[in-house]
Order: C-alpha cells, then structure tokens, then sequence
C-alpha cells in the first residue's frame, strides 16, 4: 500500500523555501504522494453569520497545478495529486493544457482528484453554475483524457465544443490518473464507472465494508475492481466530534485499510496542534517508523 500525506497549505507559510523543505523532507522520508486541496476563494463570514463550512477568506490556499508545477522541480519521486480539484468550476481544455503541462515538468507524476464541491460562493464568483455540476464534470473528464492523447480531438456536448484541435505538448503517458472524491451514491458511481481512483474520508472501521462495496460497484459497471485504487484520508488532531488523535490512531488506520485492501492512505496532519513546520515533520517521522 503505498503511503502519502496532505500538503499542510492552512499551516505551512507562503514561502517558496519553506515549501520546498517541507516537500524535500517528506520525500526523503520515503512517502510516495502528497495531497493538494484546492480552493480558489474564499468566503468572508463577517456578512455570512450562518456560515458552518471549514475555510474562509482567512484560509490560505495555493492553487494545486501551480504549486506541483513549482514542485516538480525541487522533488524527483513524490507523486503530486489533487485531492481535490472543484473541476466544473474550470474551463476544460485550459486545465487539460495546465495539467499536462505539469505531468510533463514532474516526468510523469501527476494524479488528478475531482470532485463537484459544495461551495456556491466560489462558483458564482468564477462565473460558472451550481446546478448540473456533476453533469459538467462527466463530461470535462472525458473532453480532457481525449485531448490528453496528443491527437486532434473534434466535440459537441453539451457544455464543450472542440472542432479537429488539440495540445502539444500531451502528458508524459498519453493520459493522466483521474479520481474522483466523495462518498455519496452518484460519486461512488463515477468512481465505478469511470475513474482510476477513489479518494474517501471514512473511519478506519468501515475500511472493510466500503472497499468490498466499491470493488463491487466497479466489477458491475463491467470494470476490473483491481485497476481501481483507493485512497483514504487519515485524520489526526482533534476530530470533530471524537477524541484527540495522534500518530499511534494513525498507524492503526493505516493497518485497517491495509487489510481491507486500499491500495493508498494519506495522512492530513493540519488541525492537529503542530505549531511548526518541525512538528509537522516529527509527527510524519513517528508515523512512518510506526507502519514501517
């Protein structure tokens, strides 16, 4: 199973050095991926007294494929993946450029997780309609993986036109690993029937129950259950609602989820009281030695 963690972007500065250090140390380390989270904006809850959602205006976020384009080139192993990106709230073919042009700075170690998101505020301000989301979303995945293959694509959907065009250059493998997030009924469907991958935020105990679940649904949408990976995030800190959890919790989820067969954890230490970069890396030191 291979094993990742969250870039801490709410925790960590805003500074190319800092970055970098960070990423260099989880790689040395020998984690395979990092997490990026994605928000564009944020909403001031000054003029929003009802607001219940987690960031805000406050919350600092870099944009995922900028900041795996700037970390292609301070890491050489890590697996840079979303996790993840709003996707209807982009224009399709700019982010099929964007993305492939970072598959190829990084050589080949892109992985993308979509989702359709819950925040209106961010698609009213970039322009884009709330309603028919997941529809939009099915089908910028496809317009994207043809135009990923490099070869002239021609389409007419319903929210995409193409006419006999293409990118250059194309990602390093002709394509690039789609996940998809969520744990509601249609986003398990498009997992099974589409993805490459699925990204959930489960319990460790229901690690057995929901991995059987999703080999299910994609052996009956006709796929093969073993081409699709899983890859959950582990929580620490102070979980909403439970109790304190430290690196020692964490090893014991990642072990559930072994044995229940995911083929990918990742570990969100932000919220858990690190106060530096140095903690962070501590507590992802006892964590590895823990599962090693």
């Amino acid at each position: 199973m291979r094993v990742g963690v969250v870039f801490p972007q709410t925790e960590i500065p805003p500074d190319p050095a800092a970055i970098r250090d960070w990423a260099q140390a989880v790689e040395g380390m020998g984690f395979d991926h990092l997490i990026a989270y994605d928000h564009v904006i944020g909403a001031n809850t000054a003029s929003r007294p009802g607001w219940n959602m987690p960031y805000t205006h406050d919350t600092p976020f870099h944009e995922p494929l900028t900041l795996f384009a700037y970390l292609a080139g301070v890491t050489t192993t890590l697996e840079l993946a979303s996790g993840i990106v709003i996707l209807p709230q982009r224009q399709a073919a700019l982010f099929a450029k964007q993305a492939a042009n970072a598959d190829v700075f990084s050589g080949g170690r892109i992985r993308l997780g979509f989702g359709i998101g819950w925040n209106q505020v961010e698609y009213e301000a970039l322009g884009v309609p709330f309603e028919r989301r997941g529809a939009r979303l099915d089908e910028q995945v496809d317009l994207m993986r043809r135009l990923w293959t490099g070869k002239p694509v021609t389409y007419d959907g319903r929210f995409h036109k193409v006419t006999d065009a293409g990118i250059n250059p194309p990602p390093v493998r002709r394509s690039i690993p789609v996940w998809f997030g969520g744990t509601s009924e249609a986003s398990m469907d498009r997992v099974a029937r589409t993805g490459d991958g699925w990204i959930p935020v489960l319990a460790a105990d229901k690690a057995k129950e929901k991995v059987a679940e999703m080999r299910d649904r994609v052996k009956a949408a006709g796929r093969d259950p073993g081409a699709v990976g899983i890859d959950n995030i582990i929580f620490v800190g102070n979980t909403i609602g439970g109790p304190v959890r430290g690196w020692e919790d964490a090893a014991a989820d990642h072990a559930e989820w072994q044995a229940a067969g995911a083929s990918h954890v990742t570990l969100h230490t932000m919220g858990a009281g690190l106060k530096t970069m140095d903690a962070h890396l501590d507590f992802l030191r006892r964590f590895k030695g823990a599962i090693a």
